[in-house]
């Protein structure tokens, strides 16, 4: 799988509840007010780009070819195609013993089997001929485990039908589409392809199970799209509201003059644009997990220029 940094996504409560007390006094005469706050922040959100979006992972079903999206969908990230391969099985290195085998339970003292005693009147003080075909045993159990490898597999995004209303006539001859060889669509991109569309995930394959990693449109109890627990995006989705209110104001019959509600227009604006590239910076600045990667990655290209046979890179390979 693909790296990528996740953030902790909060509400926006807190930034509305700054806009909502610094502009108090427009608010109070009710020049503006707070509807447009939830399109205001998936704007910042989407100029962003998906890096702010939250990132979230499920599990699809695929039946007859196509399995039902999240509800909080938004984009696909990665599709994963899940597999297992079975392998040959091995002993344990363990052992059990007991006095059980299948359905016979033998108790030493008193014997009893399958909660009766063994002992009869005759045998008042114990003999062997009380249940001759009983034979108190001690048994040794090995269990075996089973081995399975998972394979995952990238699929990637193609046009699963030819035409967007098409006669899906191979759904009438379903026996020709199921058989080993041919347990694929017609009209598919390739073997590994998918679809999305109708809200649903659409594939080449009858069955099978999809790890999908997908951009989720997550909210919080007022409806407000969540956003990245980060200093200068919050900042920047700040000085944007702030901004579109003024520009609302702008449009408006108010005590203040035109050129007045202009130049705080204009201050925002320039103040969200900063702020925005402020944010932008930070969201592409590596993280130490980068770093650390890219590093690797460097050595790795430069053993190619390493001399053979060197007592201190003993087991390095020397690509030609």
């Amino acid at each position: 799988m693909s790296y990528y940094y996740k953030y902790n996504f909060v509400s926006a409560e807190g930034i509305l509840s700054i806009v909502r007390e610094e502009l108090k006094a427009y608010y109070d005469t009710g020049s503006i007010d707070d509807l447009m706050f939830g399109v205001y922040i998936d704007k910042c959100l989407k100029k962003l780009g998906r890096g702010s979006t939250y990132i979230t992972e499920d599990v699809l079903y695929i039946e007859d070819f196509q399995a039902r999206l999240p509800d909080n969908f938004y984009a696909v990230r990665e599709a994963w195609l899940c597999t297992e391969i079975a392998g040959f099985p091995y002993q344990a290195p363990n052992s059990f013993y007991s006095q059980a085998a299948s359905a016979t339970t033998i108790q030493i003292s008193p014997m009893v089997v399958d909660g009766q005693s063994c002992l009869n009147p005759e045998c008042v003080n114990g003999c062997d001929e009380c249940m001759p075909e009983i034979v108190q045993a001690v048994y040794k159990t090995n269990n075996e485990v089973s081995r399975v490898y998972r394979r995952m597999y990238l699929l990637k995004p193609g046009n699963i039908s030819a035409r967007t209303n098409c006669d899906v006539d191979y759904m009438s001859n379903w026996e020709t589409y199921s058989k080993p060889i041919r347990q694929f669509t017609p009209y598919s991109a390739g073997y590994d392809s998918f679809d999305i569309r109708d809200n649903k995930f659409v594939t080449n394959f009858r069955t099978g199970v999809v790890n999908l990693v997908f951009y989720a449109a997550e909210t919080d109890g007022s409806g407000y799209q969540l956003i990245p627990d980060n200093y200068y995006i919050k900042e920047y989705i700040e000085a944007f509201i702030k901004f579109k209110m003024f520009e609302t104001l702008t449009n408006q019959v108010n005590d203040e003059t035109f050129n007045q509600l202009q130049q705080k227009m204009i201050y925002y604006k320039q103040e969200a644009d900063e702020k925005y590239i402020l944010a932008v910076s930070e969201m592409r600045r590596e993280t130490a997990w980068d770093k650390q990667r890219r590093i690797k990655k460097t050595l790795d290209r430069f053993k190619r220029y390493e001399l053979p046979y060197r007592p201190d890179k003993f087991g390095w390979k020397r690509n030609s």
